[in-house]
Parts: structure tokens; sequence; C-alpha cells
């Protein structure tokens, strides 16, 4: 069993309640095993002038993205949502073959490591390759070092046949075992869904002792659906369909009432705000986030919907906006919110001591070379990574006790060869899009604009 001491850093022990200790953190095997001086014969990798924090967590992100950066967009330019869903993201994943998908999610994947994330809850999609695909992400994750919570997206927009096909995928892979892989139902949204298949991810998620993964009145488009072909509002629907658990991942909330978010803190479920992806869609802006701290907020979390990994940038976003919209916001508030991401990924892992720095926790550690300009302490950590954190300051990462970071570097594969190997498969998987008309499905009460 391998032993690692972290020695001369100033540490934070959690994030909620900001604790804060100037010490070494002893790693035996995938534990942390002390908190305090390293005992003498301890390898130990000096850490003095750095923040040593628990690895952030991603509540809610699409690796497939990963090879979307700067790609080609030849159609006439979206003008709301569904455009945006039909000319891009139900192109590019009728386009994803197995190599692709593996290359995404290594990706992704390192691009969220080197950013000092050690977990993330992705939400996969690639009608064109179903079964197997959650294997082929949680290998290529696996072979980074990465903890990770994956799904299918089970939809009907692609017709009954892929709908099944999805869930099966979730299904058979719920059943096998990794471990730094988990698994959660995934759903698409109620607007591309039946009542027989939001049923069928209901009844397996259940059967399986998990929750379902799925985004909920991202536009208004989803309300308009629900109204309109069931007569409910999405809430009310996923209610009924008996979706919405303590177990369940629910992505943006944008289009809500007051009625409705207090059904959804009420239910227990996680609930994932992407700030940076709303704010990129021109979405709006989801009251659950104005909700305070209370108990329920406690299961607000954060995740980029796809835009990279790097939370610590999607944090600091999401407290600007949180900002702009009441200036009483503290700047402890996303700090609570990545506290709840990584709660979220303890009740997966069965880790309730997962994003703290204790005896006894998963070893999940990222160290920033952060030679504070000013004075460091519980009190002011907020303001710290608010005003002066930086994802190019990560230097190591450790995931379940390995070092999958070192001086900014991965320890388990070669990133240059990585990132010529993916602009070769980004190359050619932008040529099979450009063949992929936009997608023609249309939600009933979500006519374009």
């Amino acid at each position: 069993m391998s032993t690692l001491a972290l020695c001369g850093a100033t540490v934070v022990l959690g994030l909620d309640p900001v604790e804060l200790a100037s010490t070494d953190v002893v790693i035996s095997g995938d534990r942390i095993t002390a908190v305090g001086p390293a005992p003498a014969g301890v390898p130990r990798r000096d850490c003095s002038g750095t923040l040593l924090l628990p690895g952030n967590v991603c509540a809610h992100t699409h690796l497939y993205s990963a090879l979307s950066r700067g790609m080609p967009y030849q159609l006439a330019p979206p003008a709301n949502f569904l455009q945006i869903l039909q000319r891009i993201w139900w192109r590019l994943d009728r386009a994803l073959d197995e190599p692709s998908i593996r290359m995404s999610a290594l990706v992704g994947g390192l691009d969220a490591l080197l950013a000092g994330t050690t977990t993330v809850f992705d939400h996969h999609a690639s009608p064109s390759f179903i079964d197997g695909s959650l294997d082929v992400m949680a290998d290529a994750l696996s072979e980074l070092g990465l903890r990770s919570v994956l799904c299918y997206e089970v939809t009907d927009r692609d017709g009954e046949h892929l709908a099944a096909a999805g869930l099966a995928e979730n299904i058979r892979f719920g059943k096998t075992s990794s471990p730094l892989a988990r698994s959660l139902i995934g759903a698409h949204a109620s607007f591309t869904m039946s009542d027989a298949t939001l049923d069928a991810c209901a009844g397996a998620a259940a059967d399986a002792g998990t929750g379902v993964h799925i985004h909920v009145a991202e536009d208004a488009a989803d309300q308009r659906d629900a109204l309109a072909g069931h007569g409910r509002g999405v809430v009310d629907r996923l209610q009924a369909a008996g979706l919405l658990t303590d177990r369940a991942l629910l992505a943006h909330c944008v289009h809500i009432d007051a009625r409705e978010r207090d059904i959804l803190l009420a239910s227990g479920a996680t609930i994932a705000h992407n700030a940076r992806s709303n704010m990129n869609n021109s979405v709006g802006y989801s009251p659950v986030t104005a909700s305070g701290d209370q108990p329920p907020a406690g299961r607000i979390a954060l995740g980029t919907d796809g835009i990279g990994g790097d939370m610590i940038t999607e944090s600091q976003a999401a407290f600007f906006r949180a900002r702009e919209a009441s200036v009483g916001t503290p700047p402890s508030w996303p700090l609570a919110r990545l506290a709840a991401g990584s709660r979220a990924a303890g009740r997966v892992f069965s880790e309730p001591l997962l994003g703290r720095i204790t005896v006894g926790a998963p070893a999940d550690i990222t160290v920033l070379d952060y030679p504070a300009p000013t004075p460091v302490s519980a009190d002011n950590v907020a303001g710290h990574w608010i005003f002066g954190l930086s994802p190019r300051q990560v230097r190591d990462v450790v995931v379940a006790g390995e070092l999958v970071i070192a001086d900014r570097r991965s320890t388990r594969v070669d990133t240059d060869r990585l990132a010529a190997q993916a602009a070769d498969e980004a190359d050619r998987l932008w040529g099979r899009l450009q063949e992929i008309p936009p997608h023609d499905f249309t939600p009933m009460g979500g006519e374009l604009r």
C-alpha cells in the first residue's frame, strides 16, 4: 500500500463551513490517514506555500462536447435554444462513434483534472453508438484516474427503439463494477420524453436503488410542451412520474415558479446550477439559486453543462451572476455550492466524507501553487477563492490516493500526444457532422420563432 505525505500547505479542510489548518496531510492507499505532522520515514511531497483543497466536483457536464471547441458551423445562426439543440448538439451527438466518444472523454476528463476537478457527473448521448458507450467513457476516465458518475441520455426524439436502447444501456452499465465509476439513470428532458419513457426511467432508477439525472425546465419550451401535451408543468409531470427523489440529479431548473421551486427543494434532489451555460444559451437565471442557505439549499450544486471541467472558473462566474441578481450574495455562496456537489458524489459512491480533508476520507485532493499576497484565514478563504484563485495555479491532483497530476502534467497519459490525437479525431468528427442535417424534432407548444 503506497503512502505519501503532502507537507507544509495551508489546508482547507472543508468548504461548508470553511475550516483551515497549516499542517501535513498523510495518504495511505486511497484514504487520508492523518491530518497533522507526517511520521518519519513516510515519502514526502513539499507543499510549502501552496493551498491544499478537497478536489472539486462538477455536478453536471457533457463530455461529448470536448471536441467541439472551434467546431465549424455553416448553417443559419440559431435564434433560440431549440435551434441551438437542433442545429448544433443534436447533430453532434448523432456524429459520435466509439473513437470520438473515447477521445472526448479523454480530452474532457484531462481538462477537468488539470483544473483540480476530481469527480464529474456526465450526461452522455450518442444515438449512433449506444450499446457499450458508457463502458468506453468509464474506461477512458479510469485511464486518466478521474472519478465519474455516468449515465446515458434516454429520449424519444430519435424514436422509441433508440429510447429503449438508451434505457438498456443505463441498466446494463449500472450492473458493472469499477472503482472510480458509478451510474445514474440518464434522461434528456420532459419535452423529448413520453409518459411511458419517463415512467420507465423512474422504474429503472427505483430497481437499481439510484436516481435519474435529467434536465429540468432549462428553456421555456420545456414548460410549454408539458402544458400543451400533458396538461401540467414540468415539475408536476416529473413528480407524478416518481422522478423527484433524494437520489435524483436535476440540471438547470430555470423556468420554474416559486411553487415548483419549493417542490424541488423539498424533494431532497440535488439541483445542478450551470451559470455559464445558461448565460451562453440566454435561457435565464434559476430561481433556486436565490433560495438562501437554508438546509434544502444544501443540495444546490454547480456544473458546467459541457463548458469544460474547470470548477474554479465556473464557481467564480456563478458567484458574479448571483451577485448581479442579488448584491447581498456572500462570497461563501459558491463554496457552499461546491460542497453540495461533493456531498452528491459522496452519496453515489457511499463515501460521506468525500469533499473533506479529514482522517478516513477518500484522498481526493488538489494542490494549488498560490503564494497569497494577503493573509489567508477561515474567515476570508472565500474572498481569496473568488478574487485570487485560478486553474492555472493547480500543481498537483490526487484521486483515490494516487497522484494523477504532478507539476501540472498527467502522470497517466502523454498530454502532448493526446492533444495531437484529439486534433485528428476532431477533424474526422467535424467532417461527419457536415453531412448531418438539423434535427427535425420540435416539442409541442415549442414552435420555432
